[in-house]
């Protein structure tokens, strides 16, 4: 296969072709703080976002997740290791770790920064999340609304790590069917998708939508800043005011788990429409 790869310094073949390691705190990613995506410095593949940067005082840039089908893991050669390779091109990274408890999802992606570049996330893209029934409904309202850029869906709001369908289902997790909205401000705003989502399910049905009961479809707006909180708590106020007993409730965002791939754009990939989420005005 003739495929076409960035060339490399001699320095990064020593790193990402022959699977050595940049010198410790060396890297100019190592405290890097910028918001954006990093990529392979081989092949252009992005492989993780800057969400998932953490600092873990080990001496090289650290991430609690991937890019999803991002990262393979492979057995190091030392067979004490485990070894992360670019999916793409084959490109060595660094090494994961578990278990040291240093974030939520107790996971270290240990990444060599010559491996990577960096791209700036555009300043007008922002992210806001909403749980309200089920997720295939709501993504399904959502994704072909002015501005936004792009959908998934996931879990939220439980105390359980990386939960799955079935044990969210089964209300042992405590968490919430949620969408992740990633959206363009110059294209729209926060107040208007959040207006959308009161009108695309119904917020005053608790711990359920339509036939679809329990915990996991009550009806949330997780924030992601004091200002998303405060535009989000004056449409509950109008609603309030207009008769509406509104029991959506309003939680600061804490980890985003996404959902299994069979979930995502679920209505699209069925050529079907929402059997609980329809569409109606009340601003």
């Amino acid at each position: 296969m003739n495929q076409k790869y960035n060339k490399l310094t001699p320095e990064e073949e020593k790193v990402i072709i022959h699977k050595g390691t940049e010198p410790q705190f060396s890297g100019q990613f190592y405290k890097h703080k910028e918001k954006g995506i990093y990529t392979c410095k081989r092949c252009g593949a992005e492989l993780y976002r800057s969400d998932d940067k953490f600092d873990s005082d080990c001496g090289w840039p650290s991430f609690d997740d991937e890019i999803k089908g991002a990262i393979k893991c492979l057995p190091d050669a030392d067979n004490l290791r485990t070894e992360i390779i670019c999916s793409k091109c084959g490109a060595h990274l660094g090494h994961v770790f578990e278990g040291e408890n240093q974030t939520p999802k107790n996971i270290r992606h240990c990444v060599n920064s010559i491996s990577l570049n960096f791209k700036k996330m555009n300043k007008n893209i922002q992210k806001a999340y909403f749980a309200g029934g089920c997720f295939w409904g709501v993504e399904y309202h959502f994704q072909k609304l002015t501005g936004v850029v792009s959908t998934k869906v996931g879990y939220m709001g439980g105390s359980v790590d990386k939960p799955t369908y079935e044990q969210v289902s089964a209300h042992g997790t405590g968490h919430a069917e949620v969408l992740e909205v990633i959206f363009d401000t110059k294209k729209t705003s926060f107040e208007e998708i959040a207006k959308h989502f009161f009108e695309i399910h119904d917020p005053t049905q608790i711990n359920r939508q339509g036939p679809d009961i329990g915990d996991q479809y009550r009806s949330v707006i997780f924030y992601t800043n004091q200002k998303q909180k405060g535009t989000a708590q004056k449409l509950i106020d109008i609603l309030k005011e207009n008769w509406y007993k509104i029991v959506t409730e309003l939680k600061e965002a804490d980890t985003f788990w996404e959902a299994e791939e069979y979930h995502q754009k679920y209505y699209s990939k069925k050529n079907a429409l929402p059997y609980c989420h329809v569409y109606t005005k009340r601003f």
